[in-house]
């Protein structure tokens, strides 16, 4: 049953190690009691909760740990890692809390719905979790990402997006919207109607809007690909928004030198379009802030070298050199979330 606007809490307290059938829930709040949501599974199987709530931002409280030692991750909707695994002892608990996007669809824009209302999984090699609270926060500050495949929220393992990744970096009161959607480039952003047009709107004054478009512009000539990315800033700037552009991530593409091919992995189109090059350039005509998300990936996997650096990769799972792993994304996550703390985007604050 959908709930009101007038919804206060959702407060739902289960056994760590355990089955909670619905009926055994206790619910705290307005509306008539009836369809809350659940929390099931035994660990080390996940704990999986569902709370039928309407499309919005929450605020999410969870207590970890209990009487057995537990590690716990969270993760909720289209696989979105709210919290990195947290290590608890017997009788410990910690209490930890973010704030989730609830949007349909919930994962890629152009992907399938998926569950209506907010889901949340209690993963890890021991998942304990005693108490789950849920409260609408329609204020709560977003940080909003446009973007490719390599950013999106993936539906299915081993692929992960670094968007997917980003929110266990923050705390509550700052949720991540990731409009991130396969195979896009700045071109078809910006034309399809379930992409920019629907994202312009929900931007609100102050939020932070990541634009990462260039793998899927292989085609795209230099003028055409200046003028969308043009585009996409005003089209943030009239909401009261302020864009960053981020250039894109390298491909796992190295040279006999061992250092990244310079057209292959650093993207380099097919007109002989730089990407990186062209939003650097872009950035400084426009006075928007930068991500040079190019420079720090490449200096990773150059770091880690050819072998090492697979494990960022799909190498050796889809001989794919282009889409991240969790670990990647990830770590990609984190290169993205330090750069917007330097530059005093994100305050101290807010990153966990």
């Amino acid at each position: 049953m959908k709930r009101t606007a007038m919804l206060v809490a959702l407060t739902f307290t289960v056994g760590c190690l355990t089955t909670v059938p619905a009926g055994a829930l206790p619910a705290h709040g307005g509306g008539d009691g009836n369809g809350l949501g659940h929390c099931t599974g035994t660990a080390p199987a996940p704990v999986v909760c569902h709370f039928d709530v309407e499309p919005g931002t929450y605020d999410v409280s969870v207590t970890l740990g209990g009487e057995a030692a537990g590690s716990t991750a969270v993760l909720a909707e289209a696989r979105r890692t709210m919290l990195a695994e947290t290590v608890t002892a017997p009788g410990q608990r910690v209490r930890r809390g973010f704030t989730v996007s609830v949007r349909n669809p919930e994962g890629e824009p152009t992907g399938p719905a998926g569950a209506p209302g907010l889901d949340l999984t209690f993963a890890g090699a021991a998942p304990a979790v005693t108490e789950v609270k849920v409260t609408p926060a329609p204020r709560a500050r977003k940080i909003l990402l446009v973007g490719d495949s390599t950013v999106c929220d993936q539906p299915g393992e081993p692929y992960s997006g670094w968007g997917q990744q980003l929110p266990q970096y923050l705390k509550r009161g700052l949720a991540v919207a990731n409009y991130g959607d396969s195979g896009e480039s700045t071109v078809s952003y910006l034309q399809n109607p379930a992409l920019f047009p629907t994202v312009q709107p929900l931007v609100r004054r102050g939020d932070l809007v990541l634009v990462q478009l260039a793998h899927n512009d292989k085609q795209t000539d230099r003028a055409t690909y200046r003028a969308n990315l043009t585009t996409l800033v005003e089209g943030v700037r009239e909401r009261g928004g302020r864009p960053v552009l981020v250039t894109p991530i390298v491909r796992r593409w190295f040279s006999a030198d061992g250092t990244l091919n310079n057209g292959t992995a650093l993207l380099v189109n097919g007109l002989g379009v730089d990407h990186p090059a062209e939003i650097r350039a872009l950035a400084t005509e426009l006075g928007t802030p930068l991500v040079d998300l190019t420079a720090l990936t490449k200096a990773r996997v150059e770091e880690l070298g050819p072998e090492a650096s697979k494990a960022l990769y799909l190498t050796a799972e889809k001989r794919d050199n282009t889409h991240t792993s969790v670990r990647g994304a990830t770590e990609y996550a984190g290169l993205v979330v330090r750069a917007l703390r330097d530059q005093r985007l994100l305050p101290e604050r807010v990153v966990r």
